[in-house]
């Protein structure tokens, strides 16, 4: 866990970071920790959560996509669809606050 306070630029980064998993799934999680992780050390922190969180979505898709031969994927994708979107709202507006946003369920594979 990081310690230092966010600025307010920093805090809008990581809304729209947190925000932009549901449209471009990895790709701005990993821009914004890649240019962060040297100088904005709550912002890296906030991209490699989303970052982890998007990877771990897109091995529920793949999961549900396998499983959709037996029927069950088709529910199984609605579901991680939806908590998708649902905890990436929760993670923008508790990181507009400043405070830190740990995803539940999620394989920490970027630390």
């Amino acid at each position: 866990m990081i310690d230092t306070q966010p600025t307010q630029d920093d805090k809008t980064l990581a809304i729209l970071t947190h925000l932009s998993g549901i449209f471009f799934s990895i790709i701005v999680p990993l821009v914004v920790l890649l240019t962060s992780k040297d100088t904005r050390p709550w912002l890296a922190d906030q991209s490699k959560e989303a970052l982890n969180f998007q990877i771990t979505v897109l091995i529920g898709y793949f999961v549900s996509g396998a499983l959709m031969i037996l029927l069950v994927g088709f529910f199984l994708f609605f579901i991680v669809w939806a908590l998708s979107i649902v905890l990436c709202i929760l993670a923008a507006v508790r990181v507009s606050q400043g405070e830190p946003f740990r995803y539940p369920l999620t394989i920490r594979l970027v630390k």
